[in-house]
């Protein structure tokens, strides 16, 4: 098993209460307005975003691809086409084979890595923290 499944796994044994409810937030789902939603997601302040879906799945797994492939030496592509990515606590993920034309879409308009603005710096925490790269404090 690679390295980053079992920080992973790790992680998410030991944080039993992580997976997201998404019955207990208010979560919007748009289907027409994906690239648009990422947009926000990047250059508007996070409080002012909201739980976009499927925008939020694209926008962290491209997060995660690309953190990934650099802190773990991985293939970006192989990472964004694994079904467990995000560890199945996403139901709007589908991996890059599965939605090419719209991920392309994405890194062309936003370019990668994706800018440290918006909500990826808060997405970023959580990666760092899923994946045991912070440092002790």
């Amino acid at each position: 098993m690679k390295d980053w499944k079992i920080r992973q796994e790790m992680y998410h044994r030991l944080n039993n209460d992580f997976k997201d409810n998404l019955d207990d937030k208010d979560v919007q789902v748009r289907e027409g307005t994906i690239i648009e939603d990422c947009v926000d997601y990047i250059q508007k302040p996070k409080d002012l975003t909201g739980w976009m879906y499927p925008a939020k799945s694209y926008v962290v797994a491209l997060c995660y691809a690309t953190w990934l492939s650099e802190d773990f030496d991985e293939d970006f592509l192989g990472l964004l086409n694994d079904p467990d990515l995000l560890y199945g606590n996403d139901p709007y993920f589908v991996t890059y084979d599965d939605s090419k034309d719209m991920y392309d879409t994405i890194i062309e308009r936003l370019g990668l890595p994706l800018p440290m603005t918006g909500v990826v710096p808060d997405i970023k925490n959580y990666y760092l923290d899923e994946f045991m790269l912070n440092k002790p404090k």
